[in-house]
């Protein structure tokens, strides 16, 4: 059963919203989803100032995992945890995107305490959600059925959310087109809901048989790019043959020269969102780069992220300019 937007029914939403400028954001003290949002480690204190950090740069959304883990366990209390983060969020003027499912990082994960982070190295304890073993076993899958039906009809009306992002980098981990029928069943499930905001999965590589899928379905198209100005500019063009509004939700890498002064240009000229990976330096590691684990306490180069701990930028100047492409003023 499809029940997708038509083209014109995502411009007239894209339509109303500002430039959807954001990052990706996971607190500083948070290693995964799971830490994040678990009871005993959830944070609303960090999560609050945090996000005022995001809101001075004129942010104004924040791309959040979700983990089907904590609907399992206890569906009533992670509801209450997510309207707890949409108020803090609201605060800030921020309208987050959530994702669902993950197929990156860890496929070995559970509740309880979370693993410690491996010095320099990138997202050491991030976890896949639901992990490969469920994706490639569809008998398992009833319970993630219910999972992203009683999530989005929980939440399908509320207009703090900005848009559902269903799974990210399906195939990643060498699972290629593997993760095709859930990425199909996710779809199938949300579309039997249909929520009020829009419904995307993010194109990331060159599998044909996902982008395919993923252009065909989704409301929003949502994208990845972590290469160029040449390479995005291409990207840029290609997508908007589709005809749907574009929002690119991971970019910038500092030493693969994806940085915000070449690439926040081109996404405000071209009126594409942009999601940039990280906001504060933590226990992800993620001013580590992806695949170069290093033995110091920082490297030179950040890959990611924007502001230290205490709220320092690592780079008055990118700050500078952030605020000054989106119009921020102090």
């Amino acid at each position: 059963m499809k029940n997708q937007w038509a083209p014109s029914q995502a411009w007239d939403w894209y339509n109303r919203q500002p430039w959807l400028v954001g990052c990706n954001m996971i607190p500083s003290n948070a290693i995964n989803q799971l830490e994040m949002w678990q009871i005993e480690t959830f944070d609303p204190d960090t999560i609050d100032y945090e996000l005022s950090w995001a809101a001075s740069l004129g942010f104004n959304t924040v791309r959040v995992y979700l983990h089907d883990l904590l609907w399992d366990n206890s569906p009533d209390g992670f509801r209450v945890r997510i309207d707890q983060f949409l108020k803090i969020a609201t605060a800030h003027h921020i309208r987050p995107i959530f994702v669902i499912f993950d197929d990156c990082w860890n496929s070995d994960f559970a509740l309880g305490k979370q693993p410690a982070p491996r010095p320099g190295v990138h997202n050491s304890g991030w976890a896949q959600s639901p992990g490969v073993n469920i994706v490639n076993s569809s008998l398992e899958w009833n319970r993630l059925e219910r999972y992203v039906k009683g999530l989005l009809t929980a939440l399908r009306d509320d207009e703090r959310i900005l848009l559902w992002d269903l799974y990210n980098e399906p195939g990643n981990n060498q699972q290629g087109g593997k993760s095709l029928p859930l990425l199909k069943a996710a779809f199938e499930w949300a579309w039997s809901v249909r929520p009020s905001q829009p419904l995307s999965a993010g194109l990331w590589f060159e599998d044909q048989s996902l982008n395919e899928f993923q252009v065909s379905a989704s409301d929003v198209i949502t994208f990845h790019n972590y290469s160029t100005t040449h390479s995005l500019e291409a990207q840029i063009t290609q997508l908007k043959a589709y005809g749907r509004p574009l929002i690119c939700t991971e970019y910038m890498a500092r030493p693969v020269g994806s940085r915000f002064e070449t690439h926040m240009p081109i996404f405000k000229r071209e009126r594409v969102g942009c999601m940039n990976w990280g906001l504060v330096a933590g226990k992800t590691n993620t001013i580590f780069a992806w695949n170069t684990p290093q033995d110091v306490p920082e490297p030179p180069l950040w890959f990611h992220d924007i502001f230290r701990k205490d709220g320092t930028p690592y780079r008055q100047e990118e700050v500078d300019f952030i605020r000054q492409i989106t119009g921020k003023t102090a």
